[in-house]
């Protein structure tokens, strides 16, 4: 950016030298304003890229059409295309929206917009780009968002630039009409209209495909990105715990769509009106229309532009005051909705359990005081709305008329033609339109706002639970200096921060099977997953040793949707064990009769029940061949021949590997070299003693 703000500052001097010398006004403005737009430029390098981008595309633009009115009013424009050089105003134009840029990036609202936007446009990822000219090759995914935005941007003003020559057909189409003169009316019919709107119709058609190419590729980005962030490192699950986030599923689903396109939709469409409203005020302002104070000779200049100006500004104002508790009833909206959808979801989840139960009459209530809930705040958003389009609704019904109000007495004095009357009305008309963006699209930008607040509670959250994996008041883990398991200094606390679980030194390991016990809500799970490293609660170290792959077994196992296949490979990939070795351990864990069913697709998690899923997991284990293996009652919806017969299969399929189980029966303990005890301290915490050797039989 700094190397364009001295081109920027240099072109904008020599304006002011030219200006000077040749006294026009225009051009020492497209000085002044360059000056402004140079120091913008300059001070911008630590605006977010999202906003960077808009910021190069105007300054750009400025040397461009700067440097070409310079050349023009020097006379060195090719005197053939004179009727196409920029004027000065051209160049004022896109150097007031590079100023707007930097003094919009100051706003709270737009510097979380813009960086959330910003990493999909830095992006190094390579992809592969389609352009019929040049066929298919391989861009920075970054380098292509970039180009399709500043496209895309271009085009838009180009369609302004189209908008405004139709508004002086208009004039001219109204004005032949009005004299009689059928050689301009088909002139203007056939070769300004029909030229001007095949070219509107194109450069359209081409921006739905420009979008379309750019949204779908940023929505996969930032999907996948979300999705990572939130996967990572147990994220997901310290974020359960803490309840920072609800329902994540709906903001990396849903809010990101709503983000994306409503971006891109204020962006470009806020561009698109500001062009516009620029555009056509210079229409307006020098339109020979002259409105003088009633009963006096004194002309108010500009007075069109003045009316349009105060009537909207009024409006938006008052669309504000309405509107303005949207906002809050859009979020909790959405909150609602998305709380709603979860319950039905657990529902299906938990169809088995809450038929054996009869819970269905407890379910309805739930679901029913759930959409409530829905209801209670849709008719409090409804009447709000209601209010908001009550007015807006009124407000553009009287859009139509105003223009013919304030241009008739001139009109019918024949101080001017049907061709003005009809150019100032479409000119008002955008003018107005412009200045009532914010009035038309309030709802829009309070569902809009609550999208962002989503995405940005969410992005906090994630940054929280991630950060609470490595601070100081969490458990480390690090490498041992042996071949067993150490825990040191550990506390472990509850979310709410009350401690449960203190550990001075443990080793384990030494003992190849070591089987905890204790009462329950001693910590004993609490303890295997700050082993696992997913417990962000509390503080302590963990040795691991070097390389050392570690699998948890909880008690309800999580299977994916898929194949069966999927579900025993998982978390590995489907194909990662051959047929040979999968059967080999669904014959282990008793499994043998499901063998011809790998590849069906199915619910398995619904489709199974407790102990073949259970049954399934420990297959896992024996395809995965951990160097340690946690089971936390990874057994207990076995009966205990065949708990026993599964232990057997882990201690011959998995000779190498050290086990730790957590378990109540008392069968277990003949299954395992030692036992850790948790005792109860005097504070109510509780600690495992080190690992006693199983007594043996006699």
């Amino acid at each position: 950016m700094r190397p364009l703000s001295f081109a920027v500052a240099a072109l904008a001097v020599v304006a002011l030298i030219v200006g000077q010398q040749s006294g026009a006004a225009g051009t020492i403005g497209m000085g002044v304003v360059g000056v402004v737009l140079a120091l913008a430029l300059y001070r911008s390098t630590e605006m977010d890229f999202f906003l960077k981008i808009f910021s190069g595309i105007f300054g750009t633009e400025y040397v461009v059409f700067g440097a070409g009115a310079l050349l023009a009013q020097g006379g060195l424009w090719p005197q053939d295309w004179m009727a196409a050089a920029p004027p000065a105003s051209l160049a004022t134009t896109v150097a007031v929206f590079g100023i707007l840029i930097y003094v919009i990036s100051f706003a709270p609202v737009v510097q979380r917009i813009a960086r959330i936007s910003s990493p999909y446009f830095l992006s190094d990822e390579s992809t592969e780009a389609n352009l019929w000219l040049l066929g298919r090759y391989r861009v920075k995914l970054g380098h292509l968002a970039v180009a399709l935005i500043v496209f895309l941007v271009v085009l838009n003003q180009a369609q302004v630039g189209v908008s405004l020559r139709l508004n002086f057909f208009y004039r001219d189409f109204y004005n032949a009409l009005q004299n009689y003169d059928i050689q301009a009316f088909w002139y203007q019919l056939i070769w300004v209209f029909g030229v001007w709107a095949t070219i509107s119709v194109v450069t359209n058609l081409v921006e739905i495909v420009g979008q379309s190419v750019l949204l779908i590729r940023w929505r996969e980005y930032m999907a996948a990105d979300y999705n990572k962030r939130w996967l990572s490192s147990g994220a997901h699950y310290r974020m359960s715990l803490a309840g920072t986030a609800d329902n994540p599923d709906q903001r990396i689903a849903e809010d990101t769509r709503a983000f994306l396109n409503q971006t891109y939709a204020f962006s470009l469409t806020l561009l698109t009106q500001v062009s516009t409203l620029v555009s056509f005020s210079i229409i307006l302002w020098s339109l020979p229309v002259i409105i003088k104070v009633p009963g006096t000779d004194i002309v108010i200049p500009g007075f069109i532009f003045w009316a349009t100006f105060l009537y909207a500004a009024l409006a938006t104002w008052i669309t504000h005051l309405i509107g303005r508790y949207l906002i809050p009833l859009e979020f909790e909206q959405e909150r609602r909705e998305a709380d709603f959808r979860f319950s039905m979801a657990r529902l299906r989840e938990y169809s088995e359990q809450i038929a054996s139960m009869r819970g269905e009459k407890a379910e309805l209530q739930h679901l029913g005081q759930r959409f409530r809930a829905i209801v209670a705040n849709f008719y409090d958003l409804m009447w709000r709305k209601l209010k908001i389009t009550t007015f807006t609704l009124s407000y553009n019904q009287a859009n139509v008329v105003i223009p013919f109000l304030l241009l008739a007495p001139g009109y019918f004095a024949k101080e001017f033609q049907l061709g003005t009357l009809t150019q100032t009305s479409s000119a008002f008309g955008r003018v107005e339109s412009a200045l009532s963006f914010i009035i038309n699209s309030y709802q829009s930008i309070a569902s809009y706002l609550a999208s962002i607040n989503r995405l940005t509670t969410f992005e906090t959250a994630i940054a929280q639970a991630q950060a609470a994996g490595v601070g100081d008041n969490t458990v480390h883990r690090d490498h041992a200096p042996d071949r067993n398991l150490h825990i040191g200094g550990a506390v472990l606390t509850l979310p709410n921060g009350a401690p449960i679980v203190r550990v001075d030194d443990l080793e384990l390991g030494a003992a190849r099977r070591t089987l905890l016990v204790g009462p329950s809500g001693s910590g004993k799970s609490t303890l295997f997953r700050a082993i696992a490293g997913i417990w962000p609660f509390g503080e302590g170290r963990v040795g691991i040793p070097a390389q050392a792959e570690i699998m948890l077994l909880p008690q309800r196992p999580y299977l994916p949707q898929g194949s069966l296949r999927a579900a025993l490979a998982y978390p590995a990939e489907a194909n990662a064990y051959d047929d040979a070795a999968i059967r080999d351990a669904m014959d282990k864990v008793k499994l043998g009769h499901m063998k011809e069913r790998l590849d069906e697709v199915d619910l398995w998690g619904q489709r199974l029940s407790g102990g073949e899923q259970q049954r399934l997991a420990v297959a896992r284990a024996l395809l995965a061949k951990p160097d340690w293996l946690f089971l936390d009652e990874a057994t207990a919806s076995l009966d205990e021949k065949l708990e026993g017969e599964l232990y057997a299969a882990i201690d011959q399929g998995l000779p190498e590997t050290r086990i730790v189980s957590i378990g109540h029966r008392s069968t277990l303990r003949e299954m395992h070299d030692a036992v850790v005890t948790m005792e109860p301290n005097p504070d109510g915490t509780f600690t495992p003693r080190h690992p006693a050797p199983v007594p043996a039989e006699t």
